[in-house]
C-alpha cells in the first residue's frame, strides 16, 4: 500500500479522534453515573455532552475504519489488475462506506428518527436539485456506466470528437487527456458517452499506415523489399510483426503505396510515422529509387552544409587516395576502381551491416561517423567509432568471410561500396596487385589492437591471406 499517502488521508480524521476522544473522557467526569452503567443505556438517555462527543467519536472511528478498508480493496486491485483503480470508482466505493457509516451511527443514537419519512420528506427537494444539477448528474452517470462498460483505461491513446490524447484520470465528472502537444483536455463524461470513440488499448498491437509514392519503372516486389528491409530496426517498430507493403492506386506519375507497421508504444505514433518516412527515403535513395512528381526538376549544383564540395568523381578517388590498403594502387588505377563504387546514405541509427551476413564488399566512410559493435554475452558492446576515410568489412571483400560486427551510423553518414567484381576487374587488369594488397592488408591486421574484434586474427600469415585472395578470386 501507498503508506505516505494514507497517513496524510488519516491525519485529519485522528486528530478529530482524539479530539472526541478527550471530550467524551471529560464529559464522563462531569456525568453523575459512571462509565459502565452508561453502556446499559441507550445513547438517546445519555446527558446530551456525552452524546454529542460520543457520536463525534463515532463519526471519526468511522472515517478511519472506511479510508483503511479503501485503502486496502483498491491496494489488491491493483496488485490483481496490474493498474491503479479509476478514481471515479473509488469516489462511489468512499461514497457508499460513507453513506452506510454514517446512517448505522445516525440510527444508534437516534432511534426515533424515520430515515424513510425523511426521505419521502426530501422527496420535493430532490427533484429540484435534480433539475438544478442535471447536468452534473448526468456525467456522474455517464461515468458510472463508462466504468462498467470499460471501453478505454487509463494509458490508452483514445479519439473523442476532435480531441487525440492519451488517457490520464476518469473521474466522476470527466475524462482527462493529455494531448500529443502536451495540452491537458478534460471531456466530459456526458460527452464522451454521446461520441464515437476511437480507442487504442495500451499494450495492444496497435497499426499505422503511411503512405507514398514510387516510379513506374520500379516493380512492386523491389518496392516491397526496399521498404520491409528499411523498416527492420525502426526504433517503437515491432519487429515480430512483418511490415504490409500494399498499392494504393495506380496515379498519373507514380505507382501510389501504402506500409502498415504495428507500434510498441502508439502514443509516440507521430515521432514514428516522421522516423518511417525518413527511412523510406534513405532506402530509395542507396536503391536508387526516386520519389516522382509532376513538377519541373531543375539540376543546380549546390555545396555541402560543411563547406566541402559535393561527392563526385574526383572526390571519390581523393577518399580512396587515403585508404591505406590501397596504397599500392595507381593514380589510374584508383580512378578505374571510382568509377564502379556505389555511393549509399544511411540515417542516424540504421545499420550497415550486421555480424553473420555474408558479403563480398567492403566500405570507405566518406562522410559521417559509424560505431563498430558485438554482440558480448548477451549485450551490444560499442567497440569504437570510425571518422571519414576510415573503412571496414575489407575481409569480406578480400576472401568472402562472414561479417564480424555490426556497424550502424552514429549520424548521417556517406559510404562508399567497394564490391568483388571491382576489385576483380583490378586484379585480372594488373595480377601483381594480388600480392602487393594481400600483404598491405597483412601488415594492417598484424599491427591491428583497437580494432582486433573487428577483424580478428587468423591462424595464418600473409602467405595464408594471399591463398585466400586468390582462392576467393580465382586467381592461380
Amino acid at each position: 500500500m501507498n503508506h505516505p499517502n494514507l497517513k496524510n488521508k488519516l491525519a485529519l480524521p485522528s486528530l478529530a479522534t482524539v479530539f472526541f476522544a478527550l471530550a467524551f473522557y471529560f464529559a464522563l467526569q462531569l456525568a453523575p453515573l459512571p462509565l459502565s452503567e452508561y453502556f446499559l443505556l441507550a445513547p438517546q438517555k445519555w446527558p446530551v455532552a456525552l452524546q454529542l462527543t460520543a457520536l463525534g467519536l463515532s463519526l471519526s472511528v468511522a472515517f478511519i475504519v472506511v479510508r483503511v478498508v479503501g485503502e486496502l480493496v483498491f491496494f489488491l486491485f491493483r496488485k490483481r489488475k496490474g493498474y491503479e483503480a479509476p478514481s471515479l470508482l473509488r469516489d462511489i466505493f468512499s461514497l457508499v462506506a460513507y453513506a452506510a457509516g454514517i446512517t448505522i451511527i445516525l440510527k444508534s443514537f437516534f432511534p426515533a428518527i424515520s430515515f424513510g419519512a425523511l426521505l419521502s420528506g426530501s422527496a420535493l427537494l430532490g427533484i429540484i436539485l435534480g433539475l438544478a444539477l442535471q447536468d452534473t448528474l448526468g456525467n456522474l452517470f455517464a461515468g458510472v456506466s463508462l466504468h462498467a462498460d470499460k471501453p478505454f483505461q487509463v494509458g490508452d491513446v483514445i479519439t473523442v470528437g476532435k480531441w487525440v490524447g492519451t488517457v490520464e484520470s476518469i473521474t466522476w465528472r470527466a475524462v482527462k487527456l493529455r494531448t500529443f502537444q502536451n495540452h491537458v483536455v478534460m471531456v466530459s463524461n456526458s460527452q464522451v458517452s454521446k461520441e464515437s470513440i476511437e480507442v487504442c488499448p495500451r499494450g495492444n498491437a496497435n497499426a499505422r499506415l503511411v503512405s507514398f509514392g514510387a516510379s513506374y519503372t520500379e516493380s512492386p516486389v523491389r518496392v516491397t523489399h526496399v521498404v520491409r528491409e528499411a523498416l527492420r530496426e525502426v526504433d517503437n517498430v515491432l519487429r515480430y510483426m512483418t511490415p504490409i507493403v500494399r498499392v494504393r492506386n495506380l496515379g498519373e506519375s507514380s505507382i501510389e503505396y501504402e506500409v502498415k507497421y504495428w507500434l510498441d508504444d502508439y502514443a509516440r505514433y507521430n515521432d514514428t510515422d516522421a522516423l518511417v518516412r525518413q527511412r523510406i527515403w534513405y532506402a530509395f535513395s542507396r536503391a536508387g529509387m526516386h520519389f516522382p512528381h509532376p513538377m519541373l526538376t531543375l539540376n543546380i549544383e549546390r555545396r555541402a552544409a560543411n563547406g566541402k564540395p559535393p561527392i563526385d568523381g574526383l572526390g571519390i578517388v581523393e577518399r580512396l587516395s587515403t585508404v591505406d590498403i590501397f596504397a599500392p594502387l595507381t593514380g589510374e588505377e584508383l580512378k578505374l576502381l571510382a568509377r564502379s563504387v556505389s555511393k549509399h546514405v544511411f540515417a542516424p541509427g540504421e545499420t550497415i551491416i550486421r555480424a553473420g551476413d555474408e558479403g563480398a564488399s567492403m566500405f570507405v566512410v566518406h562522410e559521417g561517423r559509424v560505431e563498430v559493435k558485438v554482440v558480448q554475452k548477451g549485450e551490444m558492446r560499442t567497440l569504437g567509432l570510425l571518422h571519414d576515410g576510415d573503412f571496414f568489412g575489407e575481409m569480406a571483400l578480400f576472401t568472402g568471410e562472414p561479417r564480424t560486427a555490426h556497424v550502424i551510423a552514429a549520424e548521417e553518414t556517406t559510404v562508399l561500396e567497394i564490391g568483388y567484381e571491382a576489385m576483380k576487374h583490378l586484379f585480372d587488369t594488373n595480377p601483381d596487385l594480388v600480392e602487393s594488397l594481400g600483404q598491405t592488408i597483412a601488415e594492417r591486421r598484424a599491427g591491428l589492437r583497437v580494432n582486433a574484434a573487428v577483424v580478428p586474427n587468423q591462424e595464418n600469415g600473409s602467405a595464408g591471406l594471399l591463398a585466400s585472395i586468390k582462392r576467393f578470386f580465382k586467381i592461380k
